[in-house]
């Protein structure tokens, strides 16, 4: 399958909930194909169906070059805890661009795989952070919405100013 273009930020679609995945077969496993080959081609840990714009509840995800890849569909946390961390977070659809971002340290989460078999895990650290931010894509809450108001306009002034510096 092929990598397909990327949405970019500020695109609206990214700010929509994607719809539920109800039908396992050829056709989702080949958008997960997609998710996947996207991913790699722009050198992605996580990436979701919106990302290449099919709002539907599809992640994969890598979090170092030498793991497999994990696809879920309809993820949801189930749990998280109340202690928290800080991670540098950012996005393939926000390219230049990174900020803090504090999330629970560890999760629950349910998902269905390609099958459609359900399916429970518990993360921590880095990979709870990767989750929930894919999660919350897929919810409509593009990543700098979880930053103040002001860091989140600071941030959204030096994406901009980078994207002119470079399209010159």
């Amino acid at each position: 399958m092929p990598a397909r273009p990327l949405v970019q930020f500020p695109d609206r679609r990214l700010s929509l909930p994607a719809d539920p995945v109800d039908a396992f077969g050829p056709r989702l496993s080949a958008l997960a194909d997609d998710v996947r080959d996207t991913l790699l081609a722009v050198s992605a840990i996580g990436l979701t169906a919106p990302h290449i714009g099919v709002p539907e509840r599809v992640v994969v995800i890598r979090l170092s070059p030498d793991e497999d890849l994990r696809v879920y569909v309809n993820p949801v946390i189930l749990w998280a805890s109340a202690e928290t961390t800080p991670h540098e977070e950012g996005s393939v659809s926000m390219p230049g661009v990174r900020e803090r971002i504090t999330r629970p340290s560890r999760i629950r989460f349910g998902y269905r795989d390609l099958d459609g078999a359900a399916h429970e895990e518990e993360t921590d650290g880095f990979s709870a952070a990767v989750i929930q931010h894919e999660i919350d894509q897929l919810d409509g809450i593009f990543w700098i919405d979880r930053l103040s108001r002001l860091k989140r306009e600071r941030l959204i002034k030096r994406f901009e100013k980078s994207n002119a510096a470079s399209s010159r």
